[in-house]
């Protein structure tokens, strides 16, 4: 009987606290193979610093991190990048005085051989790995079909619009033919029409690039629109994981957003009104004139 493939990320009870402030903590969290697994939580839940931890900007006080069956925990950023893990960032960035393509092509240089005086001398293997980078770049761009188009690859960064510079993010990252994409918060500031895009564009991610994909996400409409799975965190702690719909009317992930159930919220208010009219029946006639804002007989005027 075959032994059922590793998960391409594993994150297994994972910690991590910041002095007295405890960022994440005993985490349990895999993506397998091509599935999109969504992660969700109010701010300051600590999705993000989970981007963090898998990518080597933090290294975890606990617990394990492993790609592919792999661990990384402790590895510098440019490592876990060259083993496969790409990223974007919630804030943009981009080099925004550089061309389109080359954005992209600035992504492709860990994987090139060519050394310095090599490339400075235009020597063959430098040449080469020019046109080799060059042609993944183009690639990569036309996947985005018009919004990246061909006429735009020479603009600068900053000539792109809003929504066109967030998909730049995205096919920079691709340029460095991950296997597993973190994507934080790729619909952030977009209107209706961009979002759905965007959403779309996440699912052709893992169908046509064949890439798994870990993505923080605010807006409900591209969580439910592309996700195989959702994972929810409050406070650093996994509180909820399944389908979307199970983890949207969860309990425990609606008091995160909202504070409380909203029908307990309700339940209480009833429960506070008919104890506050029980009272207010029990009550002498004077206490009762009173709380309806009359004085009783005899009182000050």
């Amino acid at each position: 009987m075959t032994a059922p493939a590793a998960p391409v990320l594993d994150l297994e009870r994972l910690s991590l606290h910041f002095g007295g402030l405890r960022a994440l903590s005993e985490l349990d969290l895999r993506v397998d193979e091509e599935e999109i697994v969504s992660l969700i939580g109010p701010n300051g839940a600590g999705k993000t610093t989970v981007f963090n931890v898998i990518t080597g900007v933090y290294q975890p006080n606990s617990g394990d991190v492993r790609f592919a069956g792999q661990p990384i925990a402790g590895l510098a950023p440019h490592k876990i990048a060259r083993l496969g893990i790409a990223r974007t960032f919630q804030s943009l960035r981009l080099f925004l005085n550089m061309s389109v393509i080359e954005n992209v092509m600035a992504a492709t240089y860990g994987h090139t051989k060519a050394t310095p005086p090599e490339s400075v001398l235009r020597l063959p293997r430098a040449r080469r790995e020019e046109r080799e980078v060059r042609a993944l770049a183009e690639d990569v761009l036309s996947f985005f079909g018009q919004r990246l188009a061909g006429y735009r690859w020479d603009q600068p960064a900053y000539s792109l619009s809003y929504a066109n510079r967030r998909r730049l993010e995205i096919a920079r990252a691709l340029g460095t033919g991950p296997r597993l994409l973190l994507l934080d918060e790729p619909a952030a500031g977009m209107n209706p029409a961009e979002t759905h895009e965007i959403t779309e564009l996440i699912g052709r991610l893992r169908d046509e690039r064949h890439v798994s994909i870990l993505v923080i996400e605010h807006d409900m409409h591209v969580v439910a629109g592309c996700s195989d799975r959702v994972v929810a965190l409050d406070h650093g702690v996994k509180i909820a994981e399944g389908g979307f719909d199970e983890v949207a009317g969860h309990p425990a992930v609606v008091e995160a957003y909202m504070g409380r159930d909203p029908q307990a919220l309700m339940d209480a208010g009833e429960a506070a009104g008919e104890a506050a009219g029980g009272a207010t029946e029990g009550a002498p006639q004077g206490a009762a004139e009173g709380a309806a804002g009359e004085a009783p007989e005899g009182a000050p005027g």
